[in-house]
């Protein structure tokens, strides 16, 4: 097998193994619309990092870790709701994006590669970005997993019981925030936030504890990256979106299975 394709295989594991976990708290908590507005704000970091040549996931997580703690700032506020925040942020930052890009006079960019992945091009540069970043919002997650959830299930009674709420909701951001960054040559700033949502959902059929549900979406999302390889090598589709198409179907078949369980 060509070094690529094993390239693109290992790199998407890694973002599949990391997007599970946390893509549980992303289904639960209701917070899709979040990574859509940190996905669609990625194209900023992109545009500002070819811009000031700079390391383009670096650019790009310096973009998504700003708007979480924008969105933080703002939700403290009280002023608009969230989801309205959301929608002024997520649609702000993909315009500002498209407009930086389109003052780089004699710079060419693939928009398309961004938009919507370039797996079969993953760098060994990638695979450590994806490793390194990965690992630590894996230690994060595994080391705030009994707060996170206490918060997810009633935030009051978690402040009541001692949890600091607001860090641990804003430290939720942050990691979403990084995974973004380091999924965008996986599936494209379009449809990272799909990684994180479609095989979480699916999990919610089989899984009866909520550790359970994090271990069968990052198995999930696995399976779904080796599809999504196989579609692309087999019949030369994006592979991006073979991905999540992989990732559809599987929770598309659920719903033909007697209804297990669900966290």
């Amino acid at each position: 097998m060509e070094t690529f394709v094993w390239r693109a295989l290992i790199g998407g594991i890694g973002v599949a193994l990391i997007a599970g976990p946390l893509g549980c708290f992303v289904v639960w908590r209701r917070m899709a619309y979040f990574g859509d507005t940190l996905s669609h704000s990625a194209l900023l970091g992109i545009a500002l990092g070819i811009l000031f040549k700079v390391n383009l996931n670096l650019g790009v997580m310096s973009i998504c870790l700003l708007i979480a703690l924008l969105l933080s700032l703002l939700q403290q506020q009280k002023r608009l709701t969230t989801d309205t925040l959301l929608g002024i942020l997520s649609h702000s930052m993909l315009s500002l994006g498209l407009v930086v890009v389109a003052f780089m006079d004699g710079v060419r960019i693939d928009l398309y590669s961004y938009l919507f992945g370039d797996l079969l091009a993953v760098t060994q540069s990638d695979l450590y970005w994806i490793y390194g970043g990965g690992s630590l919002v894996l230690l994060g997650t595994v080391w705030l997993w009994q707060s996170l959830l206490s918060i997810t299930i009633h935030e009051e009674l978690a402040e009541v019981e001692g949890v600091p709420v607001v860090w641990v909701r804003l430290f939720l951001m942050l990691m979403i925030a990084l995974v973004i960054a380091v999924a965008m040559k996986v599936v494209g700033i379009l449809l990272i936030t799909s990684l994180l949502i479609i095989p979480p959902a699916t999990a919610r059929w089989f899984a009866r504890t909520p550790e359970q549900m994090a271990i069968i979406a990052s198995v999930l999302g696995c399976l779904a990256v080796l599809g999504g390889v196989f579609m692309s090598l087999q019949w030369d589709t994006p592979t991006g979106p073979s991905v999540v198409v992989t990732a559809t179907a599987m929770f598309m078949l659920t719903l033909f299975l007697p209804k297990g369980r669900i966290v």
